[in-house]
């Protein structure tokens, strides 16, 4: 049993090393009680973003994390997920929030990971009070010290 996370930088600042995203993701893993995963993270630009959320939700625009998670035959299989954020969309959301641009995006791999793993969030006004989000912010809070 293993936890391995591939992480790719396609852009040319990312406020995380690709060692920090990566460590992020195999906590939230084993905080969720992960035991077998294969996970890539990619950090993609706006534009590459925007495509595959037109692509593949059928969503104008660029978003800040889009997950794909491949159908496990059984419990025992491991967890396999491709993760896409796009660390402008998290610099300008992180103004928005108040919050930094490393805490944001670290909350974006763990919203990431929780999807890959099939939580789920109403849109809208009811998105930060669903169980999905106050779960991402205990772990977020719990990885934070990674952060430093």
């Amino acid at each position: 049993m293993s936890l391995s996370v591939d992480v790719s930088l396609t852009v040319a600042r990312a406020p995380l090393s690709r060692a920090v995203v990566a460590e992020i993701a195999q906590a939230t893993l084993r905080r969720e009680g992960v035991r077998n995963a294969l996970l890539s993270i990619a950090l993609v630009d706006r534009r590459t973003i925007a495509r595959l959320n037109r692509r593949h939700l059928s969503h104008a625009g660029a978003t800040d994390v889009i997950s794909f998670a491949f159908e496990r035959a059984s419990r025992r299989d491991p967890v396999v997920g491709d993760i896409y954020i796009a660390p402008d969309v998290a610099r300008a959301n992180a103004r928005v929030r108040g919050v930094g641009v490393r805490n944001e995006l670290a909350r974006l791999v763990v919203h990431g990971v929780l999807h890959v793993l099939g939580y789920d969030h109403p849109e809208g006004e009811d998105r930060e009070r669903s169980p999905m989000w106050r779960r991402q912010e205990r772990l977020v809070r719990a990885v934070e010290r990674r952060l430093r």
